[in-house]
Order: structure tokens, then C-alpha cells, then sequence
């Protein structure tokens, strides 16, 4: 799950308009709404409802680039096909299977990118407060980061199944008709445990990913955008690069992620047999060589970038309405 972390920011206290006897001034048009954080006040919904825009939007806008990754990425399978590029291996896809199959499997995506985003962004901020309190009451980078690590912890144990029916989905000739087909099949002929083997590795190529993107992304915002003051285009820019920087560099454990979801579908039984990180980068290294642990890289990057752009700038959106309804609220 390429999903994002808000930034551990110094907040900006809202600002009220002096009146006079002689002025009258719109209260709302002149406040300044302090974004950055989510406030107090503000229920658990809105973090929900904030974070499931951003992971269903962020996953859904650039699917058939995931398709294509995948592709690439696996491991004796009908879809071991290869590819000379992004664009090559869309045209291929598209004219040899069809336009639809390059969305093969994105229902899989919004069904469970929506709940585990949620969970994602409304365990951060709660965490993140938890751990804020403990240093005394000072946001800084380590509470957010490690509240950005519990946060990956529970949506990725929610976000895994779901992943495992899009990647089966998104190989070629495997004849499953519908998700509902695909994740009655695994789990009939491989047991529940095939829908969490990349559980492990998952966390181990989500906890850096997000690390990387997070540090990154506060990077970017701060350089682009020093008063942090609400930027649409700040929030695009910083977040797309953020998530390309974060992709390149956990590409390989991703590809181990790959293997091990896939396996099932594999002909390849030293592939099927693979249970952890290490068995799967160890088949990788043996049968492709050490250029098979970038193998999807450039559109996992092409993905990602307007992907956690999307992400990032819908879930800021959301905190500045939020915010800016909060604020009207307590004037």
C-alpha cells in the first residue's frame, strides 16, 4: 500500500479581525485557519473520512501502471512476459486482452484502500497525539514517525488480503472472474494464509516507503511553501516527489512482495513454495539476476508520483475544510 502520513508541523494560531463600533467585518473572511493540525475538537469521522478519500483516490486514478508494475515484477507466471517499457507493455496489455483488463482488479482497490486509509490516517493522528504528550507535549519527527509505524502496522493487516485478490487479478490467464471468485479460489486451495505470507514484507517495504516519503515530503513542503499556509500546488508537487523518492528506493522489496503474492499462481513450485522475504529475493537473485530487484521501478514511480500527489493533496483539502469549518464554528 503506496499511503501517506500528514506532516508534524509548528502550528500557526488562528487570527480574529479587531472590530471597532464603526467597522463591520466578515468574520469568516479574514480568519486564518490553522490546517496543519486537525483540531481537538474534530471527531474521529473526519480523520476517517479524510484518509478514505485520499487512499481510494490515490490507489484508483493510476491502477493500470500498477497492472503493468506487477507484470513485470513476477516470477514464473503467464504473466512472465517481457516487457521493453511502461508504454510497450500498456499497448500490449491493451490490444492483446482488451482495454477493461487494464483495470482488472481495481474494485479490489477501492473496497479496501477506503477502510485501511481510514484506519491509517485515524490511527496516526491518535497515536501521534499519544506520543506527542509523552515528550512533553512537543510535536516533533520521531512521535510522528512512530506514530506513522503503528499507523502502517494496523492498515496493512487490514489493506493485505485486499492487495493479494488485485495482484492475482492483475496476472494474465488466471481466469478469475470477478474478486469475489478470486478470493473464494485462494482461499480454497491455499488456506487463509495466503492472504497474509507478504504480511511481513509488506510491513517491511511500507515502514521505509513511508519513513522516506514522509521525511521527504516535509522536505519538499517546507522548501516549496515556508509559510505553510494552505498551497494546492505546494501539496501536488511535494507529495509526487515525495512518493517517486520512496518508490525507486523500495522497489526491490517490492518485488519480493510480488513474488510471494503471486505464487500461487506460478508454475514455477520453487516459486510456490516461497514463505518469507528472504526464499523470495534469494529465487529473484537466482533466476534474474540482481536487475531482477529493480524489475517494475520506472511505472511503480510513474504510478506513485501522481498517486501520493493525489493522495497528499486531497487529504490537506480535507484538513483545510475541516479546519476552516471548525473555525467558523467556534467564532
Amino acid at each position: 500500500m503506496s499511503s501517506v502520513v500528514t506532516s508534524a508541523t509548528t502550528s500557526k494560531f488562528a487570527t480574529m479581525p479587531t472590530l471597532t463600533h464603526s467597522t463591520e467585518v466578515s468574520p469568516a473572511a479574514d480568519i486564518e485557519y490553522d490546517y496543519e493540525e486537525l483540531p481537538e475538537t474534530s471527531p474521529l469521522t473526519m480523520h476517517l473520512i479524510a484518509g478514505a478519500a485520499a487512499g481510494i483516490m490515490e490507489h484508483s486514478v493510476m491502477y493500470p501502471f500498477d497492472i503493468v508494475k506487477t507484470r513485470m515484477q513476477v516470477v514464473g507466471s503467464p504473466s512472465s512476459v517481457v516487457y521493453s517499457g511502461v508504454t510497450q507493455a500498456l499497448k500490449v496489455i491493451s490490444t492483446t486482452e482488451g482495454v477493461r483488463s487494464l483495470w482488472r482488479g481495481v474494485m479490489s482497490v477501492i473496497l479496501g484502500a477506503g477502510p485501511a486509509h481510514a484506519v491509517y490516517f485515524a490511527t496516526y493522528e491518535q497515536t501521534k497525539k499519544v506520543f506527542t504528550a509523552a515528550a512533553g507535549g512537543n510535536a516533533n519527527a520521531l512521535a510522528a514517525g512512530a506514530a506513522g509505524g503503528v499507523a502502517t502496522i494496523v492498515s496493512d493487516a487490514l489493506m493485505n488480503p485486499f492487495d493479494v485478490i488485485k495482484q492475482r487479478m492483475q496476472l494474465a490467464g488466471t481466469g478469475y472472474r470477478n474478486i469475489v471468485d478470486c478470493a473464494s479460489k485462494v482461499l480454497r486451495n491455499e488456506g487463509l494464509r495466503a492472504f497474509y505470507v507478504s504480511y511481513p514484507t509488506t510491513l517491511m517495504m511500507n515502514m521505509p516507503f513511508q519513513s522516506i516519503q514522509f521525511g521527504c515530503y516535509d522536505m519538499f513542503r517546507r522548501s516549496l511553501n515556508p509559510t505553510g499556509s494552505y498551497s494546492p500546488i505546494t501539496h501536488v508537487f511535494a507529495g509526487g516527489m515525495a512518493g517517486a523518492v520512496a518508490a525507486a528506493l523500495t522497489t526491490p522489496i517490492d518485488c519480493c512482495k510480488t513474488l510471494l503474492q503471486t505464487r500461487g499462481a506460478s508454475a514455477d513450485l520453487e516459486v510456490r513454495a516461497a514463505n518469507s522475504m528472504v526464499t523470495a529475493a534469494r529465487i529473484i537473485y537466482k533466476q534474474q539476476g540482481l536487475n531482477g530487484f529493480t524489475r517494475g521501478m520506472k511505472p511503480r514511480v510513474i504510478a506513485n508520483f501522481p498517486a501520493t500527489a493525489i493522495s497528499w493533496t486531497t487529504y490537506e483539502y480535507f484538513k483545510w475544510v475541516i479546519s476552516r469549518r471548525d473555525a467558523k464554528r467556534h467564532f
